[in-house]
């Protein structure tokens, strides 16, 4: 049996449609998720939608519409989105789902059961847009001495009975477990500051709602809801099957989530697992923002892009390239149109594409598409080979680590010592001089961009996959991509390469792009 991988990102709040920080999060996820199971792990990856809480009520009401109506509308947003960017999620996890609604009222019983829910009067600082509640030394002063969340979202002052959980109660267990799993939160940035917030003292948690009825209803409390990171979180356990069986996919291997919300994630949600007896996930890793030029975006700049309108003009694998290349991950990144073509070209298109297709179509017109002989080889061939497999095992060892963009880097050197090879070597002058050492060269760079395809599949699918495509490696068969005696075998078989055509075309500037 293949070793299990678990892999969530954040469901998105579908209370307005996809921006560009939800498409990098579901592409950092499908690029890891891909890598694991190239490495033959039994991958489980679970993206999908936050539907509950008061947020989505207020816009339903602002919109004339039915909330379902708008959870609907809005979730198919989100799930166009993933499937036009070749997101391979196994499952799309919505919270109006009935599995979802029986899990959440499974993990609350279970919480009751332990003692820690207890029914009381809740006063204090409430964010609609965060769906949080704040202590008055967290909130910051406004324009005009408003009070505003650690975000700089609006607060208000909000008074209802709700359950509490005893989230005070789990302070130092959590403190132990941080201690004990190191690499629970990360990177390290986040990990700090999610101590220095427990290590503060921690206060019990509103938990339910009896404001509104858009949402999960607690077992044995009519007129409450569960307030949304109850609901929300549990979808994690959802899709592993919670509560029944033996949950074959848990403990979640990764929750890949916005930076904004790991206090949610590293905090609240182990402590509410280990109320409720169940096995806390591995990592939860927080990534950094994406800026626009460096500015965050937002309505009022008028610079939030749709990811859809960027992948349609740089391409879905440009812009997943470009996202998994440029940006630091675990930090902010920046992108911009002049940033996302210069880098596509330079590496992508240039590095890569052209590499694959001038020696794939060398072969057709010189060799008729069979595969490069034997020929005569040196030490040359051999020390490209070496170079190449170390920057493949360079790229895995970095996405193993999280460290994705790291992970390109190792690889772009592989497609750099290729480049400097096939210059070296020149096989056009080879084929007037000496075909048999021709043969050896061609041959060795088949080999070789065999292995930086494979390597940067996770990343960029598509092309990757147009050009194992030609090479008669089915991308989709992990099997085959690992076969080390693929080259003899097909040329055992006679096999042809087909007439190639570019599998990353270059990118041309948009003639509408702002100017830096």
């Amino acid at each position: 049996m293949a070793e299990p991988f678990y892999i969530t990102t954040a469901i998105s709040y579908p209370n307005g449609r996809p921006h560009i920080g939800h498409a990098y999060e579901a592409i950092a996820a499908d690029a890891i998720a891909r890598f694991q199971r190239q490495a033959g792990r039994d991958v489980c990856f679970q993206t999908g939608t936050d539907e509950h809480g008061l947020k989505m009520v207020q816009t339903a009401r602002d919109k004339g519409v039915e909330v379902r109506a708008l959870a609907d509308e809005m979730s198919g947003y989100f799930r166009a989105m993933c499937d036009a960017l070749g997101i391979s999620y196994d499952r799309f996890i919505r919270t109006t789902d009935a599995d979802h609604h029986r899990a959440s009222q499974a993990i609350w019983q279970a919480m009751a059961d332990a003692g820690d829910l207890y029914l009381d009067r809740y006063e204090g600082w409430y964010s609609v847009r965060d769906e949080a509640f704040y202590d008055e030394k967290e909130l910051v002063e406004g324009e005009g001495g408003t009070k505003l969340s650690p975000q700089g979202t609006p607060v208000t002052w909000t008074a209802e009975e709700t359950w509490f959980f005893r989230l005070s109660k789990y302070q130092q267990p959590l403190l132990d477990f941080y201690a004990a799993n190191p690499d629970f939160i990360r990177p390290e940035a986040r990990r700090n500051e999610i101590l220095r917030f427990v290590e503060g003292g921690l206060s019990d948690l509103s938990v339910s709602r009896t404001s509104f009825d858009w949402g999960v209803p607690v077992p044995g409390s009519p007129g409450h809801v569960m307030y949304v990171w109850v609901d929300a979180l549990t979808n994690y356990l959802t899709g592993a099957g919670y509560p029944d069986g033996d949950l074959p996919y848990w403990p979640a291997d990764l929750h890949l989530i916005g930076k904004d919300i790991v206090r949610f994630h590293a905090v609240y949600w182990p402590a509410f697992l280990m109320s409720a007896g169940v096995a806390l996930p591995k990592t939860v890793f927080g990534h950094g923002f994406l800026l626009h030029r460096g500015e965050k975006m937002s309505k009022s700049l008028g610079n939030v892009v749709d990811p859809l309108d960027l992948a349609r003009t740089f391409s879905v694998d440009g812009l997943r390239y470009f996202l998994l290349r440029e940006v630091s991950f675990g930090q902010d990144g920046s992108y911009s149109a002049e940033a996302i073509v210069t880098r596509v070209n330079a590496e992508l298109a240039n590095a890569f594409g052209n590499l694959a297709q001038r020696t794939l179509s060398f072969i057709a017109k010189n060799l008729g598409g069979a595969l490069p002989g034997t020929g005569r080889a040196d030490a040359a061939d051999g020390e490209l080979i070496e170079e190449v497999v170390v920057a493949c095992a360079g790229l895995k060892t970095a996405f193993g680590d999280l460290m994705l963009n790291q992970g390109v880097e190792a690889w772009l050197r592989g497609v750099f010592a290729c480049n400097q090879y096939i210059d070296a070597q020149a096989p056009w002058a080879l084929r007037k001089t000496d075909s048999e050492r021709m043969h050896a060269v061609l041959r060795t760079l088949v080999r070789a961009i065999r292995m930086l395809a494979i390597a940067i599949l996770p990343v960029v699918p598509e092309g990757a996959g147009k050009v194992l495509d030609l090479l008669g490696v089915d991308a989709r068969d992990h099997a085959a991509i690992d076969d080390d005696g693929w080259y003899a075998r097909a040329e055992a078989a006679g096999f042809v390469l087909a007439t190639p055509t570019p599998a990353f075309p270059r990118l041309e500037m948009p003639a509408e792009a702002e100017p830096a």
